[in-house]
Order: C-alpha cells, then sequence, then structure tokens
C-alpha cells in the first residue's frame, strides 16, 4: 500500500457494514482502503444475537474473524486510524488521517455509525449494551419473561412498552419524570398490565454492567433484569456533514437506492442511516454499497 496509490474506494469505518462492504469490492478486483478508528459501538456488549449462522457470537469475534477473510483479497487493505479529513481533487477524493497520512481514492464509503449519547444518570454507561439494551430482536430473547423496565416517555416510550409486551408479561414503563402519554396511550398500556412510574430514577445499581436495581428520587428501589430504551445519538464520524451530505429530520445519512448520498462519490452504510441497527442489518448494507459502487465504477469506465 503506497500513500501516492489511488485507491478505487476507501471505506471509513471498519465494522461490519464498512468490512461487507470490502468483502464485496475485494472479490471484485477493486482496490480497497479500510481505515477505522476500532470505537464500534457495541464495544460492550457481550453477546450479539439474531445474526444467521452466529447467533450468540462475541461482537469482537465476529470483527475479528470478518477482517482476517476480507484481507486475504490481495487489493484490500486494513489501516487501524482516524479520518480527519476529507476533500474533493478533480475527480477523486483526498483522504487525511490524524497520522497525518493522505489518501486518494475515486469513491467513499462511510461506514462509521454513531455514537449513543449516554445519560449521566449513574450506573448507566456501565450497564449499556449489557444490561441497558436498544434492541429487543437482538436480546429480548435472553430476558423472556423476566422482570424487564422500559426507560422512555411519550411515543418513543410506548410503542417500545408494546413491542417488549411480546417477550415479557412482567413490564413496567419508566418515564423518568412526568409522563406526556397520551390518556388513551396510558389506559391501553394498563388494560395490558403495563404499569406507568414517572418517578426519577436517580442511579442504576449493578454488578459488573448487571442491572440489579433503579434507584429514584422519593420511592423505594425497583428490581429489574434488564431495561430497554432509545438513546439520542451523534454521528460518529461529522466529516459527511462538512462535505455537505444531505440528512433526514431524524439525523441519519440519507442515500439513494444505489447507496450513494447527495454528494456525488460518496457513499454510506450501516448504523449511519437508520434506526433498525443490527449487524445483520449493517452486513446487509454494506454487501449492497460494496456491489452498488463497483457499478458505478464499471459504468464510468464504459461511458460514451
Amino acid at each position: 500500500m503506497e500513500e501516492n496509490e489511488i485507491f478505487d474506494v476507501i471505506i471509513i469505518g471498519g465494522s461490519y457494514a464498512g468490512l461487507s462492504a470490502a468483502l464485496s469490492l475485494g472479490r471484485a478486483g477493486r482496490t480497497v482502503l479500510v481505515i477505522d478508528s476500532g470505537e464500534p459501538c457495541n464495544k460492550q456488549t457481550p453477546y450479539s444475537h439474531n445474526f444467521l449462522t452466529n447467533d450468540g457470537s462475541k461482537p469482537n469475534t465476529l470483527r475479528q474473524i470478518a477482517r482476517e477473510q476480507v484481507l486475504c483479497y490481495p487489493t484490500v487493505y486494513f489501516l487501524d486510524g482516524l479520518v480527519l479529513h476529507v476533500a474533493p481533487v478533480d475527480d477523486t477524493y483526498q483522504v487525511a488521517t490524524k497520522n497525518k497520512q493522505v489518501f486518494t481514492a475515486k469513491k467513499v464509503l462511510f461506514a462509521a455509525g454513531i455514537k449513543d449519547t449516554i445519560p449521566i444518570t449513574p450506573g448507566f454507561g456501565d450497564c449499556w449494551g449489557i444490561s441497558i439494551l436498544h434492541c429487543p430482536y437482538c436480546h429480548g430473547y435472553e430476558f423472556k419473561n423476566k422482570k424487564i423496565g422500559v426507560w422512555g416517555n411519550a411515543d418513543m416510550g410506548y410503542e417500545m412498552a408494546k413491542m417488549l409486551s411480546q417477550w415479557s408479561d412482567n413490564l413496567t414503563l419508566f418515564t423518568n419524570g412526568t409522563s406526556t402519554l397520551t390518556p388513551e396511550e396510558v389506559n391501553s398500556l394498563n388494560k395490558n398490565n403495563i404499569t406507568v412510574v414517572e418517578n426519577c430514577i436517580e442511579a442504576i445499581e449493578h454488578e459488573n454492567g448487571k442491572l440489579i436495581r433503579l434507584h429514584f428520587k422519593d420511592t423505594e428501589p425497583e428490581q429489574l433484569d434488564a431495561v430497554f430504551t432509545q438513546l439520542a445519538f451523534i454521528q460518529h464520524c461529522d466529516i459527511p456533514a462538512a462535505l455537505g451530505v444531505e440528512f433526514t429530520e431524524k439525523g441519519f445519512i440519507k442515500v439513494d437506492r444505489t447507496m450513494q448520498t447527495s454528494v456525488p462519490g460518496i457513499y454510506a452504510a450501516g448504523d449511519c442511516l437508520t434506526h433498525f441497527r443490527s449487524i445483520a442489518n449493517a452486513v446487509a448494507q454494506g454487501n449492497k454499497a460494496g456491489a452498488t459502487i463497483n457499478r458505478q465504477l464499471i459504468e464510468e469506465k464504459f461511458a460514451i
């Protein structure tokens, strides 16, 4: 790998979506550089589920296997590093890293994911991804028929409580303050034996990230096995915004059916696009992005 080499594609983010795209592109004989900072959103999660053939595997193990398999292709390279800047130069893009390395590519794929905004409540960060979770499909089965809390309010809290009722009939919705649910929503929850608790949560008692109790400001603690919630987030990489890429109202990168953003030559895949965060979905998006980028490079070669 040479810094003055023009790669077909540089992929920013070397987790599931990025490696999946690199695999497709490597099998197409494309020269690819994957740059990864080593901060995946599920870094703290001990096990991943609902990924066919690898249900219950450790996320880091999956990444290591994927990286080894992708690097079997001689035109794919991997660099541990942090990208700080991407700029268009003629018909290419220059990508600069924190270590002052500069690489050039015909296309750039952003697969850096998102960063959850962790509440300051003591214990929350320690439990996030272990016993405070975001996805019933990824983790609900492990807490089936156990005592589950939903941390949320308004439509988010109501919808997540409805969803979790498929996994457990021992549910409590914690609004962490005055409820903003509609009377109809409260009535619907109560009819399905889901209690709404408005007390403010002061701390989370846990043992090595495994939830024990929620502690409240004015009432006695409540013992729970798990809590499900959806957090606010920011994009893990702010470079797409600097390039003028268009975003959705909810803060996700907007792409077309070819996974290309509103900026020509800039693509995106993975958690940076959608609330539907799972390894299976990230792999699928990366696979599609790799194929569509390769197709675009072919079309440009044959352009009349």
